[in-house]
């Protein structure tokens, strides 16, 4: 059979290396390969990528028909066409507790780190940056380090890597087939590991750069700049390359990255890309593929959620083996005063750095019904005016900024609800965010004036402690999970808005060929930011606990997780005046300083995940290929019984509950093992739902630091399409052993008291 002209790239998927040879497996992959094709030769030139490090398949230019016929193949687990994802577009660290405070100083995050590995699966980095300089005291680069620093366009290994960045590779073979040639795509981008567009650089000094002081974005946001663990060890993996300023990552690449970095020796993964549901089957997707073999190999991947909210089900990177981030707040501010006319003030919020000053103009002169948008646009020109637009439905502010900045406008005030307003770097057009109250009354006295006022705006401040934080910001993706609505997802929530990080200083700070500044730090938001933000948290449970599986990690990052917000209110879900619910925020609200120490974690081996795949319809015939072969590992769905519910995950989320069910939890002490501990149990209910645990005491003792437990949920409310939400706690009086507990009680056809 021959390829035809309608051929598209798919990733063939095999399960695990049967033959432990890179070569031997490359040279299945030409055979299996071969029989869809003509010969051999037609073979080889068809293929992208052979995938034979850490699991085995390979990407190829395949027709439908030859996509078929492999995906019926017994050998073959699945077949499916590589997608483009896309990426998921400092103060933070100290709102989270680490601090660089000399008084209170957290040794842990100073002195444990350098023997972890952070792999960034990103759009590459920027490797002049004081963020991934070597700083003295750093030990040589550990021996179980296997990767490498890949030479390309203005990358010199010699000199862009270090004891800090030992690694840098980047895959363009399924971006070229899918776009062209690199040159031909419109952006300025380098055929190597190097960053142009900003977000790999960005993500990595989040997560591990190295403590730089004094950085700030033009004095806006100054302080000192630094990973979660600032001495960990990065290594990049550019997947991701621009696109008239969009970061694209096509799944072919993707895998790529994943056979080689489980081969590397990276600890953790960042990975903050994703696709907009509906969702693929799991081992249909490059990121549940690679993060499934990487959790059999202790490695523990973190995947932002998505930038798809605040409507529910749009959660993305749902896999019960990796870490899902969602998006908050942290309690910085950057108020921006409005003068009108030298005799009125208000305050707005913004990112700008120069004084602006003009005429405050109406969006209806320039704008039919005042909805600032291209194509409402009367063709005015709004030179030397500030425009005032307000929010409507489906007119989000980025629309408005380049509707003003067409029209030639010195600047934006965007009225909006005040559950959104969000700051920018804006210096582009400047922007100054309001709420709708504060936008009538700025309306109200452009009304009244008899010609238009003088604006007057000023650069804006930065403010810290002064505003309720955290907040899931209202884009952050929510659950449930479209996929899988048993498993909880997003597990976690981080600062994600406004994150100062590293920036390649030949790239714009708003990524706009007319924006000529220049900077070496710049604001970015997004669950792309929440999610290094874990990762750097991650690494550190890593080094302080280099036994713990990513499991018992996720666990304790879940379980030590707060709820409430600084000034000890539930925490708000940005786009409603409603306080978050595990939709929102997971567990809650990442406490490091808590993680390091959770008491009791919830732990997960390969063979505890196979009960999901056989209840997501896996034979096990299947299963056998892609787990790793281990001693009592039963692969037999036959011996599996009972919902996901009852996977030992640190959530509960019971999407169906017609009638009462038992479900089985089973925790470890971690704490101090020397002696008897005891731990209570307490229940806060779900409404219409009663809660029962037995036993409510568990008595660890050294002999024994294994104890299950069962919680039965029982309906009391006849209900349908309604989620209610409560939390089981375990604490032996230090400890709080948190996991929140989601019911859907669905009986309305059948209730009976």
């Amino acid at each position: 059979m021959t390829n035809s002209i309608g051929s598209q790239v798919y990733i063939v998927y095999l399960g695990i290396n049967q033959f432990h040879d890179p070569i031997l497996t490359s040279k299945f992959h030409i055979q299996v390969l071969s029989d869809v094709f003509a010969s051999e030769e037609d073979a080889k030139r068809s293929i992208l990528y052979s995938y034979s490090n850490s699991f085995s398949g390979f990407s190829a230019k395949l027709n439908s028909s030859q996509a078929t016929i492999l995906a019926r193949m017994d050998k073959v687990v699945s077949v499916f066409r590589s997608k483009t994802l896309k990426l998921h577009t400092t103060r933070s660290w100290d709102f989270l507790g680490l601090t660089l405070d000399e008084t209170r100083v957290t040794p842990m995050e100073f002195t444990n780190g350098q023997d972890v590995v952070v792999g960034i699966f990103d759009t590459g980095v920027w490797p002049e940056s004081e963020s991934f300089q070597e700083k003295p005291g750093m030990r040589p680069i550990p021996s179980s380090w296997k990767g490498v620093c890949v030479e390309g366009e203005k990358f010199e290994p010699a000199k862009a890597c270090n004891r800090k960045l030992i690694g840098a590779r980047y895959y363009l073979k399924g971006f070229e087939q899918e776009y062209g040639p690199l040159n031909m795509s419109g952006n300025p981008e380098y055929r190597s590991a190097r960053d142009f567009l900003g977000h790999g650089t960005h993500t990595a000094s989040t997560a591990a750069g190295s403590i730089v002081k004094n950085a700030s974005f033009f004095g806006i946001g100054q302080g000192t700049a630094r990973g979660g663990a600032p001495w960990a060890r990065v290594a990049v993996y550019k997947i991701c390359w621009g696109i008239n300023g969009v970061g694209s990552c096509t799944e072919a690449d993707i895998v790529a990255a994943f056979d080689d970095a489980l081969h590397d020796g990276v600890h953790v993964i960042s990975a903050s890309f994703g696709a907009t549901p509906p969702l693929s089957p799991f081992f249909a997707s490059s990121a549940d593929i690679g993060s499934f073999h990487a959790m059999q190999l202790g490695i523990t991947v973190v995947f932002s959620a998505g930038n798809d909210g605040p409507e529910p089900s749009l959660v993305q990177n749902v896999a019960p083996w990796s870490l899902c981030v969602a998006a908050s707040t942290i309690d910085r501010s950057f108020p921006t005063e409005i003068v009108l006319d030298r005799n009125f003030t208000i305050m707005g919020q913004s990112i700008i750095s120069k004084e602006i000053k003009g005429r405050l103009a109406d969006a209806i002169t320039y704008f039919v019904d005042g909805v600032c948008s291209l194509g409402n646009w009367n063709k005015k020109l709004a030179t030397g005016r500030v425009v005032l637009c307000f929010y409507t439905p489906g007119l989000v502010y980025e629309i408005a900024q380049v509707a003003v900045k067409t029209a030639k406008g010195l600047g934006l005030i965007f009225a909006e609800p005040f559950t959104k307003p969000i700051p920018d770097v804006d210096d582009d057009i400047p922007t100054l965010h309001v709420d709708i109250n504060q936008g009538t009354i700025i309306g109200n006295y452009l009304a009244e004036s008899l010609k238009l006022p003088v604006v007057q705006i000023s650069p804006s401040k930065t403010i810290i402690g002064k505003s309720p934080a955290p907040t899931v910001v209202y884009f952050s993706s929510r659950g449930p999970s479209s996929i899988s609505p048993d498993i909880l997802k997003p597990d976690i929530t981080a600062p994600g808005i406004n994150i100062l990080a590293a920036w390649p200083p030949q790239t714009p700070p708003t990524l706009q060929p007319s924006d000529g500044r220049l900077v070496r730090w710049n604001f970015q938001s997004g669950t792309s930011m929440s999610c290094p933000h874990v990762t750097g948290v991650g690494a550190l449970l890593k080094s302080v606990h280099p036994g713990w599986s990513p499991a018992a990690t996720r666990s304790a990052i879940m379980t030590t997780a707060y709820t409430r917000d600084a000034s000890h209110d539930s925490i708000l879900a940005g786009g409603s005046m409603a306080g978050s619910t595990p939709f929102d925020m997971g567990a809650g609200h990442i406490n490091p300083l808590k993680a390091m120490d959770p008491g009791l974690i919830y732990d997960m081996k390969t063979s505890d995940y196979i009960l999901f795949l056989c209840n997501m319809g896996y034979t096990q015939e299947r299963i056998e290929r892609i787990v790793l072969p281990s001693p009592g590992v039963d692969t037999n769905c036959k011996n599996m019984h009972g919902p996901n519910a009852n996977i030992n995950y640190p959530s509960i989320s019971v999407p169906n509950l017609r009638s009462p069910i038992t479900i089985k939890r089973t925790v470890r002490n971690v704490g101090c093992g020397k002696k008897t501990t005891v731990y209570f149990g307490v229940a806060k209910e779900p409404d219409g739902v009663e809660v029962v645990i037995w036993p409510r005491v568990l008595i660890f003792s050294p002999s024994k630091q294994e104890i299950s437990y069962y919680i039965t949920l029982k309906p009391l409310k006849k209900s349908e399409g309604r989620y209610d939400f409560g939390e089981i706690v375990w604490s032996d009086g230090f400890h709080h052993v948190r996991s929140p507990v989601v019911v859907l009680v669905n009986n309305s056809d059948d209730f009976t008291m």
